[in-house]
């Protein structure tokens, strides 16, 4: 398959970045191949290591506006290698796809990316404002120490971000024809009700917690939270786990572990979710311990500056309109949203992330890092 010089560029350079098995929070080296690029382009690097977490924040300039891409280099493990068709980490090409751990989920967009600018920058050297890079290792992990931490830095010192690109995987059938323009919020909840261990056979002598449990799981199941909005589908509650038993037949559990997650809406909030669930346990008397999570909040950027910039990129690379969505899992970009910042999320296809074998169509990076320079022109010039 013979590519175009722009489009061989990309492929390397994401080829360069699979080949570092970084498994989450394991950057591997892949921020000091990105930071090597961006210096040569006149960036300022600044590394901040946070206990076990290796992020980059990278800048060009020193004026407003500051437009920023986001990603990460970390990935989820790869599982049982023999099921691959080829190695995880050792990318390859065939049949139109780039193979490997990481191809779409996302350091295929991060290679798109760092390409786009290395052109943009070229020609037009004098551009406005400012360009940056927010790249983290902790973004398929427990995200404490990632994006969060570096968001809290620039913060504090008043450094802040007017657009933000993240480069997750967004589209679902081709390239561009999903963006997202925001993210549900996420709580989980550990839930552990308490009974009296007993015998079976003798249920007077016993308290089965899962027995009372189930009238409130029922309850909890069948509740309409809200009805979500134009913007957001309605808030969804989903039991993840469940677990009790001591592995014996004829004994009844002394406990019931709970596992649920809500995905929900900007027409609640955290506290009204936790407040309702808590209402509904102990209106069926339970005896219980909950212990509650916070992933993030749900975040919805209007339309402005830049979903018209992105929309207008896409159509004028693929000649195809986008449709705006929230759907989904959560991404960096809840953090980096609630500074004021406009986020959206655009990258490739995301039929196999997180599978056995993960894979990009080639094509689709070339056009990728079309449309990512195609946005930064329509921003910055």
């Amino acid at each position: 398959m013979s590519l175009s010089a722009a489009a061989e560029t990309v492929v390397q350079l994401a080829e360069q970045l699979i080949a570092r098995a970084s498994v989450t929070p394991n950057d591997a080296g892949c921020q000091e191949i990105i930071g090597q690029r961006l210096q040569a382009l006149g960036f300022e690097l600044e590394t901040m290591v946070f206990v076990d977490t290796t992020n980059l924040w990278a800048r060009k300039g020193n004026s407003g506006p500051v437009f920023c891409f986001a990603g990460h280099t970390d990935v989820v493990p790869a599982g049982p290698e023999q099921a691959w068709r080829f190695p995880p980490f050792t990318p390859t090409r065939s049949e139109g796809y780039l193979f490997g751990r990481g191809a779409a989920d996302m350091k295929g967009s991060i290679a798109a990316m760092v390409v786009a600018v290395e052109r943009f920058t070229q020609r037009f050297p004098n551009h406005k404002g400012s360009i940056a890079f927010l790249i983290t290792s902790d973004e398929e992990g427990p995200f404490i120490n990632g994006t969060p931490k570096v968001v809290e830095t620039l913060e504090a010192r008043n450094e802040k971000i007017d657009w933000c690109l993240v480069g997750e995987p967004s589209s679902t059938e081709y390239l561009g024809d999903v963006v997202k323009n925001g993210r549900r919020g996420s709580l989980s909840g550990e839930l552990t009700l308490f009974g009296v261990q007993g015998h079976v056979a003798y249920p007077h002598l016993a308290d089965n917690p899962v027995h009372r449990a189930a009238p409130a799981l029922a309850v909890l199941t069948a509740t309409e939270w809200d009805q979500g909005n134009a913007a957001f589908p309605a808030t969804s509650f989903q039991i993840s786990t469940i677990q009790a038993g001591t592995g014996a037949g004829n004994v009844i559990p002394g406990e019931l572990n709970i596992s649920f997650n809500f995905r929900f809406s900007t027409e609640s909030t955290a506290q009204q979710l936790k407040a309702r669930v808590t209402a509904i346990l102990d209106a069926h008397q339970l005896d219980y311990a909950l212990d509650w999570k916070l992933n993030g909040n749900p975040f919805l950027t209007a339309e402005g500056e830049l979903i018209r910039a992105t929309t207008q990129a896409i159509h004028q690379v693929t000649g195809r309109w986008t449709e705006l969505s929230t759907a989904g899992g959560t991404s960096d970009g809840r953090f980096i949203a609630p500074t004021g910042a406009q986020v959206i999320e655009l990258g490739p296809v995301n039929a196999t992330i997180h599978k056995i074998d993960e894979r990009v169509a080639i094509d689709d990076l070339a056009e990728l890092s079309a449309i990512y320079e195609a946005v930064l022109e329509q921003l910055l010039c």
